[in-house]
């Protein structure tokens, strides 16, 4: 999922400035050498470390309610969330599996002290998967950019996102 992520352009990158673009931990511009190398080679450290290498979490601040608003109450909450994770890496709180990985059960995101409803918990908590199908269908363009060189491993997850999308 890391190989995949989106993110809008800076300065440093060929496009438009705010434009949506692939590009892995905004790896692309900086990168010496062939990125589906460097996938290749995070993937064998993964096998030959397991569980000693740091977990990677998504975060998408910028859900929207049926009215446009944003639902995360600003960054200044955003320590809530990494509480969160450092509780999860710890065993101390629980996750619930999606399609595209696991998401913080409702009762395991401290939200108290904010003024969220059961709504706005459910839709930030959710996955849509009209939404992740349409994003799904636009990662084959950019692994086809690597060539045969693209570790096998990346199109398997990708075959395997699709049918969890259903």
């Amino acid at each position: 999922m890391g190989s995949t992520v989106a993110s809008e352009g800076t300065a440093a990158a060929e496009n438009k400035v705010g434009e949506l673009r692939r590009d892995p931990f905004a790896m692309l511009p900086f990168c010496g050498y062939n990125m589906a190398d460097y996938f290749g080679h995070w993937l064998k450290m993964g096998q030959k470390s397991g569980a000693k290498l740091p977990k990677i979490f998504f975060v998408n601040w910028f859900r929207k309610d049926r009215n446009g608003k944003f639902i995360w109450p600003g960054f200044g909450e955003n320590s809530r969330v990494l509480k969160w994770i450092f509780e999860r890496t710890e065993g101390k709180a629980e996750a619930v599996d999606t399609a595209i990985g696991r998401v913080p059960a409702k009762s395991s995101l401290d939200i108290s002290g904010l003024s969220m409803t059961d709504e706005q918990m459910d839709t930030l908590l959710s996955v849509d998967h009209e939404i992740w199908r349409d994003e799904a269908s636009k990662i084959p363009e950019f692994f086809e950019k690597f060539g045969d060189r693209l570790p096998k491993a990346l199109w398997n997850q990708h075959e395997s996102l699709i049918r969890r999308l259903g």
